[in-house]
């Protein structure tokens, strides 16, 4: 009898397992992305970044490869602020119909399907109230990852650098008012939603006033691997003036990753005001910016 040769799809929770994986060699690298957060214009070497982690050349590149799917030096390559200037540029800045949020490979995102578009100001002013949430947790490929799901869809999604507690005190302190109840198996299902193979579009739910909902909305025109300044943000949101408003709205930013704001940055180019941390916004960025190269 002829053996069959076709591999079969990974299951639920072999393709879980690899999420895991990634989320703890994200740990382990959050110094190193620290690191070259900090220095991403300056194209470090292996031997300069290894060192500053203190790690071998060899062990720093065997994890670091194993996460981001590349070397460190094609990373730092493809997340150098020139290059990303250079991408938005040249134009590349207005989604077509579709939304493009992310990553290619094994933690590529969907497309998105805005499932609501704002909380009515009774919502906002009641902060949840009347409202069921579900939440648990789940691994990402940058982390451990909180997932909060609202009846249509994700309403938020933070991330966890060992204090769980003060992850989910500041989800929570948005819709205090929401009925919270604990499902880490629809966060799990929704983590590989979100970070791995399957069909169709990502709901996501905005809960926000309504210029927040314009703001997100405005993040949602960067491209994957492209950058924008806060001030072209606040343009798109159609208040160019606005830059403290819109930076808060930025800021308070409810679903990370998805509603990409690690892609605003400073005029000068500088990385900065991430909620979740420079280390967190250097390895979105990062792979990012490989993913965009390797389709190009």
């Amino acid at each position: 009898m002829a053996l069959d040769l076709v591999q079969s799809e990974p299951s639920a929770a072999e393709t879980l397992a690899r999420l895991a994986e990634r989320s703890a060699d994200y740990h382990r690298m959050a110094t190193a992305l620290d690191w070259l957060a900090q220095r991403w214009m300056d194209r470090p070497s292996l031997d300069e970044a290894a060192d500053a982690v203190g790690l071998s050349p060899f062990h720093f590149q065997r994890i670091f490869t194993r996460w981001a799917g590349v070397s460190p030096k094609t990373f730092v390559a493809a997340i150098a602020h020139a290059e990303a200037r250079r991408s938005l540029e040249a134009g590349a800045s207005v989604l077509d119909a579709a939304y493009d949020a992310g990553l290619s490979g094994p933690s590529r995102l969907h497309d998105l399907f805005i499932a609501q578009e704002a909380a009515t100001p009774g919502d906002v002013r009641r902060r949840g109230a009347g409202m069921t949430l579900r939440w648990g947790w789940a691994p990402t490929p940058f982390g451990r990852g909180l997932f909060v799901l609202a009846e249509r869809g994700l309403a938020g999604l933070a991330f966890s650098d060992g204090d769980d507690d003060f992850s989910f005190a500041d989800m929570h302190r948005r819709w205090p008012g929401a009925d919270w109840v604990r499902d880490d198996l629809a966060a799990r299902d929704m983590a590989l939603k979100a970070f791995c193979a399957g069909e169709g579009p990502l709901p996501v739910v905005l809960i926000g006033s309504p210029y927040q909902v314009q703001v997100w909305k405005a993040l949602l025109r960067i491209p994957a691997g492209g950058t924008a300044t806060y001030g072209q943000v606040a343009a798109w949101a159609g208040k160019p003036k606005a830059f403290q408003a819109t930076g808060g709205a930025i800021g308070a930013n409810p679903i990370s990753l998805l509603i990409p704001c690690h892609r605003a940055i400073a005029k000068d180019g500088r990385l900065t005001g991430y909620h979740w941390g420079l280390a967190r916004k250097a390895a979105i960025l990062g792979l990012e910016a490989v993913a965009r190269r390797e389709v190009a």
